[in-house]
């Protein structure tokens, strides 16, 4: 039971003073145990742990835990406000920049979509063969067209190569809300996922929790800049192809992931196996 005359430490004393205005005082009460009013008005969760941890009185404890349990959930819908005005900010950015560049988003389209596919077929090859040295397998797409994606020719590893990428895509991102890679295509649509997996490597890039699913040109510039700028990763998806399909083509996200995992792996941020 609290002895509020016995000289309670500061942070304490400063909670109690600061409901010396309220209508029940701890001398109106037996042996000056705090009321529910009294306690609901605290508004820091140390003062209410050091109040609990001195209290001995059954009833007195278990008022102190639900003001506690309250005073948690009133900072917990606090943030979950705060965030929510942050992500209607954010999608007003993005919508006022769509509306910005909206009449001149076709220009330049077709050159700049041969280039990008060129860069597919460049760096299929050698992206797959660097996935593969590190586990083993044998397999190694073939060259394309240059107006569509590298194509993945199926080889006798070819399965265990694209899964064993997958599951390290799954892992990898495992941490991060939002976030359920169960493919490559639909589960990177709203580029959530590219930046998950780029935010594991470099944290410090990007705040990852403001993010806004719906804003999904912003989340691919982002993920795709970032990987370019830390990891020296070229930039082979175009973000105006992404934005026209529902679900991305699995052959260029596979291809850039790919690439991806090759960069990590030539700054040393992802451990190989080494050949005997």
């Amino acid at each position: 039971m609290l002895d509020m005359e016995a000289g309670p430490d500061e942070g304490v004393a400063g909670a109690v003073s600061a409901n010396e205005n309220s209508e029940t005082n701890p001398s109106d009460t037996p042996s000056g145990i705090l009321t529910i009013q009294q306690l609901s008005a605290i508004e820091d969760e140390e003062v209410l742990n050091k109040l609990l941890d001195k209290a001995v009185d059954f009833d007195e404890r278990r008022m102190i835990r639900a003001a506690l349990r309250d005073l948690l959930k009133k900072k917990r819908e606090k943030r979950e406000k705060e965030r929510g005005s942050r992500q209607d900010d954010l999608r007003q950015q993005a919508l006022s920049k769509a509306g910005t560049g909206w009449m001149g988003m076709n220009r330049g389209q077709t050159s700049n979509h041969q280039q990008r596919s060129h860069m597919h077929s460049q760096f299929s090859a050698s992206t797959t063969n660097s996935f593969t040295k590190t586990t083993g397998s044998m397999a190694n797409p073939a060259m394309a067209p240059a107006h569509q994606c590298s194509p993945v020719v199926a080889q006798p590893n070819m399965k265990n190569v694209k899964q064993m990428l997958l599951d390290w895509c799954r892992a990898k991102t495992e941490p991060y809300e939002g976030v359920e890679i169960r493919n490559f295509s639909s589960s990177w649509s709203d580029g959530i996922a590219f930046c998950a997996l780029v935010h594991r490597f470099f944290p410090d890039a990007f705040e990852y929790s403001i993010l806004n699913p719906n804003a999904r040109k912003d989340n691919f510039e982002l993920a795709f800049s970032t990987a370019e700028r830390l990891a020296d990763c070229p930039p082979l998806l175009d973000v105006e192809d992404l934005l026209r399909m529902h679900e991305p083509d699995w052959k260029c996200v596979y291809t850039y992931i790919q690439e991806f995992y090759r960069c990590l792996v030539e700054k040393g941020l992802v451990k190989t196996k080494k050949k005997l």
